[in-house]
C-alpha cells in the first residue's frame, strides 16, 4: 500500500550568509523636496549609519549612492556592509536593489530594506523577514523584483489624520511635534539595523519589537 503523498510545507526563507556583505537600503525619493518627507525616514537612517561608518555616499553606475564599509567589534562578529539609497523614484526600487545585489554578489538573506510603516504607531519599530508589501510601493517594486524574502526594519509613521489621503501624509515633513523626537527615532532604527546584522534577527526582535 502507498502512503499518501503529504502537500509540500512552503519552503523557510534562507538563513544569511555570514560570508557574504549585507546590503543596507534605505528607501526614500531622490531630490531635495523629498528629503525630510515621513516616505524617506529609510533614507535618514541610512545617513545616520554613514555618519557612523565614518564615510561618504558615492554615486554608483546601479543608479544608487553607495557606501562601503564594516560595523561590529573587531572579530567573527564583524560585518561587511554596503550602504545603499536608491535614486530612482520609491516604486522603481527594485532596479537599483537587484543591480546592487548582482554586483556586489548578495544573497537576498543578506539584504534589508529600512522603510516609512503606516500601520505602526509613529516611532515604534519592527523588525522582520519576508512577509508582504502591505501597499509601500518600495516595498512592492523590491519583492518584485527579489521576491519577498529580505529583511524589512519597519520605521513607524502612524495613519494619516482625519481624511487626509495616504499619498499626502507620506510626501509631507514629519510635524512639528514629531521633530521633537525624531532623531532619539533615527538613531534607534540605526541602532536596530546594527543589531540585526550583527546579532542577527531574532535577537535584535527581543530588543527592537517593543
Amino acid at each position: 500500500m502507498t502512503t499518501p503523498s503529504r502537500a509540500a510545507s512552503p519552503a523557510s526563507p534562507a538563513a544569511p550568509d555570514p560570508s557574504a556583505p549585507w546590503l543596507v537600503v534605505g528607501l526614500g525619493n531622490p531630490g531635495g523636496e523629498y528629503a525630510a518627507n515621513r516616505h524617506n525616514v529609510g533614507w535618514m537612517v541610512a545617513d545616520l549609519l554613514a555618519s557612523r561608518i565614518g564615510g561618504k555616499f558615492k554615486s554608483h553606475k546601479a543608479r544608487a549612492q553607495v557606501l562601503e564599509g564594516r560595523i561590529g567589534p573587531p572579530g567573527p562578529f564583524n560585518r561587511r556592509v554596503v550602504l545603499a539609497k536608491p535614486l530612482s523614484y520609491m516604486n522603481l526600487s527594485g532596479g537599483p536593489v537587484t543591480a546592487l545585489r548582482d554586483f556586489y554578489k548578495v544573497p537576498v538573506a543578506n539584504i534589508v530594506a529600512i522603510h516609512d510603516e503606516l500601520d505602526i504607531d509613529y516611532g515604534v519599530l519592527r523588525l522582520k523577514l519576508g512577509g508582504g508589501d502591505n501597499g509601500h510601493n518600495g516595498l512592492k517594486s523590491m519583492t518584485k523584483s527579489l521576491g519577498p524574502d529580505y529583511h524589512r526594519v519597519r520605521f513607524g509613521i502612524g495613519r494619516p489624520p482625519g481624511r487626509m489621503q495616504v499619498a499626502d501624509f507620506v510626501l509631507k515633513d514629519f510635524s512639528g511635534a514629531e521633530k521633537k523626537e525624531l532623531d532619539y527615532f533615527v538613531d534607534r532604527a540605526a541602532d536596530a539595523v546594527e543589531a540585526l546584522v550583527i546579532e542577527g534577527l531574532e535577537r535584535a526582535q527581543s530588543t527592537y519589537n517593543s
